[in-house]
């Protein structure tokens, strides 16, 4: 998707958008491509704006249909179109969308010999952001005269503004005739999330009055739905009575669509319809999700019943349907997708004891498209268009700037690491007509390598943001006009060798000669008059502030201590918050100081070590009570000092929580420094799931989940400041005799000001590769949502049983290894083998869900601990049978392992709602026999 910073560029004073493109009151979009300069007119059947496309592209050529294509009864927004003859890939930059919201994407192409050669293109790919979305085939539509095609897409959209580009492949010159977004709830479309999206293949509606097209303002989201009548194989039924309406309906068919159903001709007759696999390049057998809409438009009589059988390839899929009550609507749909076969078939059967036949109103088809790949790292790409718009680059500056490779910006060069983002490395734009100053944002671009501006016009002076550019070895501005003096940063970079700046040819830049001496002069004998005196007044005023300083310290009790952090009690086994300041803090600290040789004794002279990590070695100890601890004794090569030391041990033994490791103690004696715990006899969660523990069944697995994630959301919400981990990984996660999981190893816990935004930053990267977030990466300081990454990827082991980093066939992370199975519906694929079935397959996938979102590249875009600690409790009431642990009310019906849901109207209740994860559970009534909801 296109990142958020395509925001700045609305800004910039340029034409790359108008307020043509703007939504309207409703959030649509509706964009007339190739309409001429800023015309605009209300479309005679929806009544809605259409707007010319000018301004939100800034290449192609505007055309018109031949005359012989006009028709009467269609939509003028096909009468003209854009055409792209130059370049691999245009785009359209759509603004002020909704971050995080689920949308309907719809192009339209009707190529009426628009050329004059009568020779439409035969193919050609789009692309929604840096995802594809599909090969616009006009083969596809051969029944089309006309040559016509109409592609739809529901996609999450992950920031403010996104691009749909169209890619030639070689099949002809790409074109567009209209382009539509309509803004979706978005508990709608349960199936669609921020890693899958939506191809819209069919969405039929039966026995359609006049066979009139349903769409907006029938249907408020503006889905268009297709007519199907036939009088030779169905019977239809109409009402003008409104159908209710369903509280936390997933799908939302217009009332239009639901006073309309179709049944067989005689009582004992079925309906069937179904379609044929469309292949795509990157998936040549897809998978498909279906959508079936019911609602009874008959007032049945008292003895008289309607059900009947939904079998899919002769394969039963729900048994025993029987819509809802008169004039209610309800659906069933399959939220994983159906195996990958030619064609699918649907057949509805009435059941031996039913007195009346099958009926359908309408259904909708999609095939799913994965939305997981990254584009360039936002501040790069930001940066990037802000160049390109200062300086009106053309060359091919379409679409992202690194992704994919074979369509890299001209000019610039990016590096791709597995798991992060692609970096902007080098830039080369020597003798490309560049005017005015230097942009700032080429200080921006943290990655940059090498810079050339050579034999352009620029003006101004040497920005010193270029100096901060820590990886740039070498930058040629020379051929310029510049001024001024080289900022001082380079200077020092270029005499201590690790910059190469060549600045020749630019007659008014000062390199040290006697006009930018004099110059200097003239402002050492300013900054005399000036600053001499300021220095004088701060001087004094620093002394006074000192002294009065000193006598209000004297007025203090001694031993107080700066920057405590507090605790919110959350349950009786949590030490309550101190609200006497320094001296209890003290009492604390002393109570709890062990002597080194107290630890000696401890630990029989330190005889068993149970492990070791970057602070030390971990020994086995016991108390005088018998109570097995861990010393964790600091080694001479550890990094840590004593204030950090001290000022860790000050908060761990403010910490207390029934799912986070207990600290008993610490030992500060000379040079001697250890952390006493309490003993975790079951080790990490990495020996289990590596199979050196016994292998852990699936319902302990997702206890331990939620207990890890207990931890870090007490952490997180409850400290004050909140703590950040920093190292959160399988193996950082121990568990004691009874399988209880603990977070473990606060070595590394940072404070967060969560009031004002301020990072804790040690300029020092920390972390285990595999769980390291890339925005801490990229800028070393962490956040909660730092700790919220490195979780994601423990639950994926859980899921899996792999490890964070895969080695076979080749180096992966385990992120981009589960995304690619699921894009594919392949759950199987991802749950870990040892765990032999025994689970519910919806409530692991949920799990893997969590863990994506989880690992989202961005971190506005992942949910909060708490958010994911409400997300796992669902997880569990969709265990239910399978987690004796855990009281969840029951166990689900039979009908889950089908994968289907169903739902009646008012026969439903909320389970819970979740704005973080956009997904709603619902849980029909047991009594119904109808399966619970998956999503």
């Amino acid at each position: 998707m296109a990142p958020r910073w395509w925001l700045l560029i609305l800004f910039l004073g340029g034409s790359v958008l108008q307020a043509s493109s703007q939504p309207n009151s409703r959030g649509f979009i509706s964009i007339d491509c190739g309409l001429m300069g800023e015309e605009s007119y209300v479309d005679d059947e929806t009544n809605l704006l259409y707007v010319s496309d000018a301004g939100i592209t800034d290449t192609g050529t505007p055309y018109n249909i031949s005359a012989e294509y006009y028709r009467p009864w269609r939509s003028r927004n096909v009468r003209s179109l854009r055409s792209f003859p130059d370049g691999a890939r245009n785009c359209y930059t759509l603004r002020s969308l909704v971050s995080g919201l689920k949308y309907l994407f719809r192009a339209t192409f009707l190529y009426g010999n628009y050329d004059g050669l009568n020779k439409p293109p035969t193919s050609f790919d789009l692309y929604i952001g840096v995802n594809f979305w599909t090969v616009v085939n006009m083969s596809w539509w051969g029944s089309d005269q006309d040559n016509r095609a109409e592609v739809e897409a529901i996609v999450v959209v992950p920031h403010d503004l996104v691009q749909v580009c169209l890619v030639n492949t070689g099949g002809g010159t790409p074109f567009i005739s209209g382009l539509e977004l309509r803004p979706l709830k978005m508990s709608l479309y349960p199936q669609a999330t921020a890693e899958l999206g939506l191809f819209v293949r069919r969405r039929q509606n039966f026995g359609a009055i006049n066979e009139t097209i349903i769409r907006f303002p029938d249907d408020p989201y503006d889905r268009i739905w297709d007519t199907w009548s036939d009088a030779t194989m169905w019977a239809e039924m109409t009402t003008t009575e409104r159908v209710n309406r369903l509280d936390g309906d997933y799908f939302e068919a217009p009332m239009a669509v639901l006073q309309t159903a179709i049944t067989p001709l005689n009582a004992s007759g079925s309906i069937k319809f179904g379609w044929d696999a469309e292949p795509q390049p990157n998936n040549l057998s897809p998978g498909y999700l279906a959508v079936l809409h019911f609602a009874e438009l008959q007032l049945l009589d008292g003895d008289a019943l309607r059900q009947f059988n939904i079998s899919l390839n002769d394969e039963s899929r729900f048994p025993g349907y029987t819509p809802p009550g008169y004039l209610n609507r309800g659906y069933v749909y399959n939220s994983f997708p159906y195996p990958r076969v030619s064609s699918y078939d649907f057949s509805l059967n009435a059941t031996a004891n039913t007195t009346l036949p099958p009926i359908i109103n309408a259904y909708e088809v999609f095939s799913v498209i994965t939305t997981t790949n990254v584009g360039t790292e936002p501040q790069d790409a930001s940066a990037a268009m802000t160049i390109k718009a200062k300086y009106k680059v053309q060359k091919n500056w379409m679409g992202d700037p690194c992704f994919p490779k074979t369509m890299t910006w001209d000019s610039l060069n990016c590096s791709y690491a597995t798991a992060s983002p692609p970096r902007i490395t080098s830039i080369n734009l020597s003798s490309s007509g560049l005017n005015g100053d230097i942009s700032s944002s080429f200080g921006n671009l943290k990655a940059l390598e090498y810079l050339n501006l050579s034999n352009n016009n620029l003006t101004g002076s040497i920005p010193d943001s270029l100096s901060q550019l820590q990886s740039l070895t070498d930058i040629d501005l020379s051929g310029n006009q510049l001024n001024g003096s080289i900022p001082s940063g380079l200077l020092k970079r270029i005499q201590d060798g690790s910059l190469n700046l060549r600045h020749g040819n630019n007659p008014n830049l000062c390199t040290g000669n006697n006009t930018c001496q004099l110059a200097a002069k003239r402002k050492s004998k300013l900054a005399i008059y000036v600053v001499v005196p300021l220095f004088v007044i701060v001087v004094i005023v620093s002394v006074a502030a000192v002294v009065l300083f000193l006598l209000r310290r004297r007025k203090q009790p001694q031993g107080s201590m700066d920057n405590m952090v507090t605790i919110k009690p959350q349950n009786e086994e949590e030490m309550p918050t101190s609200h006497g300041g320094a001296n209890y803090s003290l009492r604390l600290l002393e109570n709890c100081q062990f002597t080194y040789k107290e630890l000696k004794m401890i630990t029989n002279g330190f005889e068993r070590v149970l492990g070791q990590g970057g602070f030390g070695r971990v020994y086995d100890g016991f108390l005088e009570d018998g109570t097995q601890v861990a010393v964790k004794l600091r080694s001479h090569s550890s990094n840590q000092g004593v204030k950090e030391f001290l000022a860790e041990a000050r908060i761990l033994t403010r910490v207390h929580h029934k799912n986070l490791v207990t600290m008993i103690g610490y030992c500060k004696d000379g040079e001697y420094m250890a952390l006493v715990y309490e003993y975790m006899s079951q080790g990490t969660l990495q020996e289990h799931i590596a199979g050196r523990g016994r292998s852990l069944p699936w319902w302990q697995r997702l206890r331990i989940a939620l207990e890890s994630a207990q931890g870090l959301e007490y952490l997180h919400t409850a400290c004050n400041p909140p703590l950040i981990h920093r190292d959160v990984k399988a193996t950082n996660i121990l568990l004691n005799a009874r399988l209880e999981a603990k977070i473990a190893d606060f070595g590394l816990s940072k404070a967060f000001d969560r009031h004002n935004g301020n990072y804790i930053s040690t300029n020092a990267l920390v972390g285990t590769p595999g769980y390291v977030d890339p925005e801490y990466q990229a800028t070393v300081q962490p956040t909660t949502k730092s700790d919220v990454y490195s979780f994601g990827v423990v639950l994926l082991e859980l899921v899996t049983g792999k490890p964070a980093i895969l080695s076979e066939p080749e180096p992966t992370n385990i992120i981009h290894w589960v995304r690619q199975r699921l894009a594919r519906g392949n759950i199987e694929g991802v749950v870990d083998v040892q765990m032999q079935g025994g689970y519910n397959v919806n409530s692991v996938w949920k799990v893997a869900e969590i863990a994506l979102k989880c690992t989202a590249q961005a971190s506005a875009q992942r949910p909060s601990m708490a958010d994911v600690v409400a997300q796992l409790q669902e997880c569990v009431v969709l265990e239910g049978g399978h987690t004796p642990d855990f009281n969840t009310g029951g166990r689900n019906s039979d009908y889950s392992s089908w994968n289907y849901n169903a739902c009646a109207g008012g026969q439903s209740t909320d389970v819970s709602r979740n704005a973080a994860f956009g997904t709603e559970l619902r849980m029909p009534t047991v009594g119904l026999g109808l399966a619970p909801a998956t999503r």
